[in-house]
């Protein structure tokens, strides 16, 4: 069941109470008997990681990186003749 935090018009009291979705909101105050307001907030969810968005899943990541041209190996120095 979800929480729904609530604070009070009249009193500035605030709470939470589980309730489940189909019941109706609060509307008194169980400290002085005011009316009541749903307190909303933002959600507590962070998405991570890979395949939480479109563009992760419309390309490979293998893909659409082009590859590296080898470089060539440095060459030995030349012997002295003497």
């Amino acid at each position: 069941m979800p929480t729904y935090q609530y604070a009070c018009t009249a009193c500035s009291h605030e709470f939470e109470t589980f309730q489940s979705f189909t019941e109706d909101s609060l509307t008194e105050c169980p400290e002085c008997k005011g009316e009541v307001k749903k307190v909303y907030s933002a959600v507590g969810v962070v998405f991570k990681g890979s395949g939480f968005y479109k563009t992760d899943s419309a390309k490979s990541s293998t893909a659409s990186v082009p590859a590296a041209a080898p470089t060539p190996a440095p060459a030995p120095p030349a012997a002295k003749s003497e």
